[in-house]
């Protein structure tokens, strides 16, 4: 699974990139998403290489997510309870291990929004915002390092 994080706001966006951020769930700047690694993710992502940045996510940083930063409708916290009566699983950490396994989706607990709104990073983004991971900025393809900055994040 993929972790998907916007770091770049909405002004001056082209039309087919605003049009993009919106299928892809990520209106506002710091809010990510988690989405399977498929050819047509990664083509959608490909697309907003220029506003975000991504990468692999590991079992732990997806327990953290999903206990910290998930919300139910009404902006209520996600918990334990409410995953074990709506949902095929027992606990958050049943759920985010198969959701960073690739097994879950966000949509098997019922109620869960499908995108996490996180704050700015804390010790800032080390890097350009508007520059590419390969040129010691913010955007592009991160790999496992994506956990590192959403640790920061959340």
């Amino acid at each position: 699974m993929l972790l998907v994080i916007r770091t770049r706001g909405n002004v001056r966006v082209r039309p087919q990139i605003e049009d993009a951020l919106k299928k892809l769930r990520l209106g506002r700047n710091h809010s990510a998403i988690v989405v399977k690694n498929t050819q047509s993710m990664r083509g959608m992502i490909n697309r907003v290489k220029d506003y975000v940045t991504w990468g692999e996510i590991d079992s732990d940083i997806a327990e953290i997510l999903v206990s910290k930063r998930g919300r139910l409708s009404g902006n209520r916290r996600l918990s334990d309870e409410y995953v074990k009566e709506h949902s095929e699983y027992t606990s958050m950490k049943e759920f985010s291990e198969s959701l960073a396994a690739g097994e879950a989706k966000l949509s098997d607990v019922e109620g869960l929004k499908p995108l996490f709104r996180l704050s700015p990073p804390s010790g800032g983004y080390r890097g350009k915002i508007s520059d590419p991971i390969k040129k010691g900025g913010v955007l592009g393809y991160r790999g496992p390092d994506i956990n590192n900055l959403a640790k920061r994040m959340i």
